[in-house]
């Protein structure tokens, strides 16, 4: 192993049963060390998902991913590369990067893979990229998968999420015409962004009428965005979904379907400015449990992101 630094500190946030914010707490921990082929990362700061707080609360969708609990929380993360073990050529200590270790990532060390670390330009502050890796590569499969084109205006749901806003600009990028469904709040936000904003929930269907006829249609929350196109006569094969329980005929997807290559090319577009990262909320390590509360309330825009002070 290649060492760099020598601290001793390593705050790990940990979900002590299952549930909610309640259970978390903040405990001290040994620095680990990385096995073969592995890499410990000094974390700056680690993204938070939905589905974080979904592995917390249910014991069945923990197991599905492999995670313990009482154990450490989060998955996405960014920092710089303390220490390399045998084998690592992919990354060197010192470099900056992102990647992410399930059940471990919210810690002020972390230990992940060197192959699924990704190289994060000067230009790009760590905080942004701890959002792009589940979020960014579900919002790249979601809009790839629909093969869109400047003949195709596409209707996508849960627009101001933290999978919505990257996906209403990968789709803005295609040529694509994009509706793009949220509260009245973030109208604004997205207009921003390329796309037409509309109000979710009832009547759905009768607005988006108005605008005109979609061809394509990304659900990125729930079923609604889905129902609603394949009542406006969207084929279902051109309907992605990232619902559990998706409805017949429509395609799921997630990250793992996103296209090779997702996030050094999202962190370079950010790197030109022609990307945007919505940051909602920023939160020091000793206050995770404020942020987990707020990010199982819904309805955030964009993303929330704990920093440790490294």
């Amino acid at each position: 192993m290649t060492a760099h630094s020598t601290s001793t500190r390593n705050r790990v946030v940990r979900q002590n049963a299952f549930g909610g914010p309640e259970h978390i707490s903040i405990e001290t921990a040994e620095v680990p060390a990385p096995g073969p082929g592995e890499t410990l990362i000094r974390v700056h700061a680690a993204g938070l998902n939905p589905v974080d707080a979904k592995i917390a609360a249910d014991p069945a969708i923990a197991a599905e991913f492999g995670v313990a609990v009482p154990g450490g929380y989060g998955h996405d993360l960014a920092g710089v590369v303390d220490a390399v073990g045998e084998g690592v050529t992919e990354v060197r200590v010192g470099d900056r990067v992102v990647g992410g270790a399930r059940g471990a990532a919210v810690a002020d060390f972390a230990v992940v893979p060197a192959a699924r670390l990704t190289l994060v330009p000067d230009a790009v502050p760590l905080e942004v990229a701890a959002t792009l890796p589940i979020a960014a590569r579900t919002a790249a499969a979601a809009v790839s998968l629909l093969n869109l084109t400047p003949a195709d205006t596409v209707l996508i749901g849960g627009a101001a999420g933290g999978v919505g806003v990257f996906a209403v600009q990968l789709a803005v990028g295609t040529g694509a015409r994009v509706i793009a469904t949220a509260s009245p709040e973030n109208h604004a936000f997205l207009r921003e962004l390329g796309a037409i904003p509309v109000v979710h929930g009832p009547g759905l269907v009768a607005r988006v009428t108005d605008i005109g006829e979609m061809t394509a249609a990304a659900d990125l929350h729930g079923a609604e965005t889905a129902g609603a196109a394949l009542e406006l006569g969207v084929a279902p094969e051109r309907i992605t979904t990232i619902a559990t329980a998706p409805l017949p005929g429509t395609v799921p997807t997630g990250g793992g379907d996103a296209p090779a290559g997702t996030i050094p090319r999202i962190l370079d577009a950010l790197a030109r400015g022609e990307f945007r990262v919505e940051i909602s909320g920023v939160y020091p390590i000793d206050r995770t449990a404020e942020a987990v509360t707020r990010l199982r309330a819904g309805h955030v825009r964009g993303k929330l992101v704990i920093v440790t002070g490294a």
